[in-house]
């Protein structure tokens, strides 16, 4: 995580995440969202930005969110390059997110968790998992306390 890069938005997903894999088999998740702000003389101004999200959380934003739900995105600003077609330079500032969350301000959220799959640094899961022995007991990995 880049602490001195990090930005957080608020704002509308303005389209369905969009799941693929990479060849070697990462999940990635592309969605854009705009922010909205008022400007001089009170007309509504709004940016709005791409969010890339990688593996379990790719997986988790898109099995959650939907277009018109207001999320809040935690991340970094990551700009790329690159020659169209006809050889002009285009770049662009994308949001990589750490995290994505439902905004609570107009909305009520239901919660599942996901069973602990381990290693996962770029996150989405919990941390947590329930025993298979029926037992409804939940266990967590030894380096990580309860929240």
């Amino acid at each position: 995580m880049a602490f001195d890069n990090t930005v957080t938005i608020v704002g509308n997903v303005t389209r369905d995440p969009e799941l693929r894999y990479t060849p070697a088999g990462a999940a990635v998740a592309n969605f854009g969202v705009a922010w909205n702000r008022k400007g001089q003389n009170d007309e509504d101004v709004v940016s709005f930005f791409d969010v890339t999200c990688w593996r379990n959380l790719a997986e988790n934003v898109s099995e959650s969110i939907t277009k018109g739900s207001r999320v809040v995105i935690y991340g970094r600003l990551d700009q790329r390059s690159w020659e169209n077609q006809d050889g002009e330079k285009r770049s662009k500032v994308e949001i990589v997110a750490d995290d994505v969350a439902p905004s609570l301000k107009w909305a009520t959220a239901d919660l599942t968790r996901n069973d602990f799959k381990g290693g996962d640094a770029g996150g989405g899961t919990s941390g947590m998992s329930n025993s298979s022995s029926g037992d409804s007991t939940p266990t967590y990995p030894t380096d990580e306390e309860p929240f």
